[in-house]
């Protein structure tokens, strides 16, 4: 399999009308956070069984597709790192953890991380030292903030939630929507398995949450309820 077989493939399934469609969803003009970004117009599914087409390519030819200015290119050879990963030794493992990680600034729209962290920074760091998700959100590029909190969904999924409530209080005054919206998000998936620790966590910080964060986190509470926690009054 080659390459210019795999972008072939994409350009077989182009959808014009749908690619402006997705460059308005994900902001990708003047300013905004996807500025410049291209698209074909394909929708996740199809990359999905596409990647399962092309599982086994080289790490080198996924690096080529991860360094595309096109979307759909960077997002394939994210499904198809996961899948590298999924397949690997603890070796081979830890090789494709650190080329994530050397790799994050063509990691950059949520979902590109969103389909990848948990499943590769997450699944390596799950029984080893947490420090470099910490480092992650101490960084200065919002979307490798994205990846430390997002990566700790895998401990969530093992009702492991320490590391989780640890960024997100890193994050809690961060000042860009899409961290807003990941820690919210994460903070609902504690409250699936735990309730009481979710809002233990936020009865001390809810008022000084951004807004986002706080819809985010208690989306799926009873309407008195989060009336009661948009109105300061728990």
């Amino acid at each position: 399999m080659s390459l210019n077989e795999i972008r072939k493939t994409l350009k077989g399934f182009e959808d014009k009308q749908k690619a402006r469609e997705l460059q308005r969803f994900f902001k990708t003009g003047p300013g905004e956070y996807g500025e410049g970004d291209i698209f074909l117009g394909i929708k996740v599914p199809v990359l999905r069984k596409i990647a399962k087409k092309y599982q086994g390519i080289s790490v080198p030819e996924i690096e080529k597709l991860l360094h595309s200015p096109i979307h759909e290119e960077r997002f394939l050879s994210l499904v198809l790192l996961t899948q590298a990963f999924v397949r690997s030794n603890d070796r081979a493992k830890k090789k494709l953890y650190e080329f994530y990680l050397k790799n994050t600034q063509y990691i950059n729209s949520w979902d590109l991380v969103d389909t990848s962290a948990e499943h590769i920074i997450g699944a390596f760091l799950r029984d080893k030292s947490k420090k470099p998700l910490h480092s992650l959100a101490r960084s200065r590029i919002p979307w490798e903030r994205r990846i430390a909190i997002i990566a700790t969904f895998t401990f969530i999924k093992q009702n492991d939630f320490n590391e989780t409530l640890q960024i997100a209080k890193m994050l809690l005054m961060d000042k860009e929507d899409l961290i807003h919206k990941a820690v919210g998000w994460m903070l609902r998936e504690i409250g699936k398995r735990d309730l009481q620790t979710e809002e233990t966590f936020l009865e001390e910080h809810y008022t000084k949450m951004p807004r986002v964060m706080l819809r985010y986190a208690i989306e799926k509470f009873p309407d008195a309820k989060r009336k009661m926690y948009y109105k300061g009054e728990i």
